[in-house]
């Protein structure tokens, strides 16, 4: 079957880059698209027509509303919209408005497991964000802690971050306590900078209704309506862990971000959030979101780069494994 879809002026920004939007439709959604002069020539199913008609006339909607979506931006919502189809381009920018309200930046979530990740954060108080570098674990914690906040649904964020290339003892270190603690927080900052007026930002963080401190610092405390993320969890130790996860207080939601392939732990296997994986899976208010490279919406080579050291790392430990030895013990063999 095939359908003639007109091409409306400024309609272009949606092909994307050297037509890679179109693409991905031609891909996921199994037709054929050629352009035209004047239209969009589409061959396929029924139903796959009418999904791409529907992307489009999304997109125009939303064009004709002022709503002009970033390339790399859509493109994440496209691959979200061409997996699901009760998802549609017009929905993903609704409920990011709703998110998004008072913030510079519409909180989107760019793949599959982003969008778990944030609707697992809206609905559970403890959620763990754990993959590699550039998943955007640790933004959209920060993002959704804004818009809680904001929304007046918290009374303040707290920031956390274990110190662990000093080892937590930050005395040797020249300046004050804050200008020992800031190198190891600056990720943190970086992402608030980008979510809010800078003004702003300050503002809160002189009235403590931001609060970013190291995770040393946590201990004894009680955390009544906030939203608490610790970033670079796979730094703390099986105490620093469960001393953290006990600080939750009333009304307070817990984001928990780590890279188990980025430990910098003198024993990596003491790993706090290895433990925590097996220790809390399958508890009732506690959500995992495991990112994986394809989820990865840095510079494009940076997928490349964790796909490579992923093949290595397997690589290396196949290796050993090659002798006499069960699929049993091999599996049980590998880290987790």
């Amino acid at each position: 079957m095939k359908k003639a879809l007109d091409i409306t002026p400024n309609l272009e920004p949606l092909f994307g880059t050297r037509d890679e939007n179109l693409r991905l439709m031609e891909d996921s959604l199994h037709v054929r698209i050629d352009l035209k002069s004047d239209a969009v020539q589409v061959e396929g199913s029924p139903e796959s027509l009418a999904r791409v008609e529907r992307i489009f006339t999304d997109y125009e909607h939303l064009r004709r509303n002022g709503v002009n979506l970033q390339n790399g931006e859509l493109y994440g919502m496209l691959k979200l919209v061409v997996a699901d189809p009760a998802v549609t381009l017009r929905g993903l920018v609704e409920s990011g408005k709703q998110r998004s309200a008072g913030i510079k930046r519409m909180v989107q979530p760019r793949s599959l497991n982003q969008r778990h990740y944030v609707e697992a954060i809206e609905q559970t108080d403890m959620v763990f964000g754990i993959g590699p570098a550039g998943t955007g674990k640790t933004y959209l914690a920060v993002a959704m802690a804004a818009s809680a906040l904001l929304a007046k649904k918290v009374s303040r964020i707290v920031l956390v971050r274990p110190a662990v290339e000093a080892g937590e003892r930050l005395g040797f270190l020249p300046g004050s306590l804050q200008e020992k603690v800031d190198p190891y927080l600056r990720p943190l900052y970086d992402a608030l900078y980008d979510l809010l007026e800078p003004e702003r930002v300050d503002k809160m963080l002189e009235r403590n209704v931001i609060e970013v401190a190291p995770l040393a610092f946590m201990r004894g405390r009680t955390l009544n309506d906030a939203f608490i993320i610790m970033d670079e969890a796979q730094n703390t130790t099986s105490e620093q862990m469960k001393m953290f996860l006990t600080r939750l207080g009333n009304n307070a939601k817990a984001v928990i971000t780590g890279d188990v392939t980025q430990i910098d732990l003198p024993n990596p296997r003491k790993s706090g959030l290895i433990e925590a994986m097996n220790v809390l899976d399958g508890v009732d208010g506690i959500r995992f979101i495991r990112f994986e490279d394809g989820d990865v919406v840095r510079h494009h080579l940076v997928q490349r780069v964790i796909r490579a050291y992923d093949n290595f790392g397997r690589a290396q430990q196949e290796l050993p494994l090659a002798l006499p030895g069960t699929e049993e013990t091999r599996a049980a063999s590998k880290p987790q």
